[in-house]
């Protein structure tokens, strides 16, 4: 889910790790990780799914009963505890307004309504302020990019994802408004019917084989197990229920 070019050798070199050791394990791992399929609920909910990361949202309102949850990558955030993560809400860096109330009409990208970070955690945490006209743009990449030129006020951004933005060097002139509340990160999951506890084996050794440039890279730290009621939280409301 955190896929980006700047990413792309050590993804490689992190699956290459974990398909190794699937592989040692007896089990016909991949060579090389599918990216961006075109129809991602078709991804998650396939029978031979064999790894994937989806994001907490879609995993609790539609996936849970097709699917295993393997275990939650950690990836250090500030004021997180370990496998979780919060949203930031950002705006442009000259926009005087501040605090999210001062925000309540204004336009706001989002990326997709099964979002947690781009549009749940927001929404169940302070729906007031969005209460003026939304953009939805298909990623977070392009809610930044929506607010940078103009086309939006303010947007709810994966926290992981701003560094990811940070490092591409696409946060200029974009400043943090409020960080949401932490919640559980984003799952990786296999099938129903998948070894689980060997992709937590084989994830958690491969992070521990990580050189510390790709862990930088890649900000990831540890895989954690978080309980299935860890995800448990209530569904947000539409973008078409919030009064706009």
């Amino acid at each position: 889910m955190y896929a980006t070019p700047l990413t792309a050798g050590a993804d490689a070199r992190f699956w290459g790790a974990v398909r190794d050791h699937l592989r040692q394990a007896g089990l016909a791992a991949p060579d090389a990780l599918t990216l961006a399929p075109p129809d991602l609920m078709a991804h998650w909910r396939d029978p031979a799914l064999v790894f994937s990361q989806t994001c907490g949202l879609p995993y609790r309102a539609v996936l849970k009963d097709h699917v295993t949850q393997i275990g939650t990558p950690d990836y250090g955030l500030k004021d997180c505890p370990p496998g979780h993560y919060n949203s930031l809400v950002i705006a442009r860096a000259d926009d005087p307004r501040t605090g999210l109330t001062a925000f309540a009409t204004a336009r706001f990208a989002y990326n997709d309504p099964l979002s947690q970070s781009g549009w749940a955690a927001l929404a169940l945490e302070a729906p007031e302020v969005l209460q003026g006209p939304r953009l939805r743009t298909g990623s977070h990449s392009a809610s930044a990019a929506a607010v940078k030129d103009g086309r939006a006020d303010f947007a709810s951004i994966d926290a992981v994802t701003w560094r990811h933005l940070t490092a591409a060097s696409e946060t200029t002139g974009l400043r943090v408004l409020h960080a949401t509340a932490p919640t559980p990160g984003l799952p990786l999951i296999t099938a129903k019917d998948g070894p689980a506890d060997l992709l937590f084996e084989a994830v958690q050794a491969a992070i521990q084989r990580l050189s510390q440039q790709d862990r930088a890279v890649l900000h990831l730290q540890d895989i954690i197990s978080l309980p299935a009621d860890a995800y448990a939280l209530p569904l947000p409301p539409t973008p078409e229920a919030i009064a706009g």
